[in-house]
């Protein structure tokens, strides 16, 4: 397994992109909650990521509302499920976790659903940013309440960059 990063910035701070066997596998913000040890990252090298920052360049700039991109999602069976349901949900849309947990067939799993959401490896672009609490709150988000508020914020064309 060969890995590989590099650091790009956006509006939210620096982002660091990650590639296992030249697919990117992670997409983490500063101080992100459950970031991985920068030892693990490898190399630093930008060049598998020109098309992931090709995309994000696009996003920010408000002419990208669907990444096309070869992903690598790690983790449990649930996991990858929760991810690819938030791969779902369309731009400026959100979802409870309620109604997440509901679509993979298990509405008690609301708890569950937002611990996945929590791990989810591929920030922004598997947008986890678009999961809220039933009462339409923000709840948590791993790169902080304040990324996730600007984030939904820009995406329902409130704020622009």
């Amino acid at each position: 397994m060969h890995r590989q990063h590099t650091v790009v910035d956006s509006p939210y701070g620096p982002l660091t992109l990650v590639a296992t066997d030249g697919t990117l596998s992670g997409l983490y913000m500063t101080e992100q909650r459950h970031r991985p040890a920068e030892e693990t990252f490898g190399d630093r090298d930008p060049s598998p990521f020109g098309p992931a920052t090709e995309q994000l360049d696009a996003y920010f700039a408000a002419e990208l509302k669907e990444f096309d991109l070869p992903l690598r999602l790690d983790g449990t069976s649930f996991q990858r499920s929760v991810w690819q349901r938030l791969l779902e949900i369309p731009y400026g849309e959100t979802r409870t976790y309620g109604e997440l947990a509901a679509e993979l067939g298990n509405p008690a799993a609301s708890r569950a659903v937002g611990l996945a959401n929590g791990k989810n490896p591929i920030g922004v672009i598997v947008p986890c940013h678009r999961v809220i609490g039933a009462n339409g709150g923000l709840t948590g988000y791993g790169g902080g309440l304040d990324r996730k508020q600007r984030l939904l914020a820009f995406e329902s064309g409130s704020v622009l960059f």
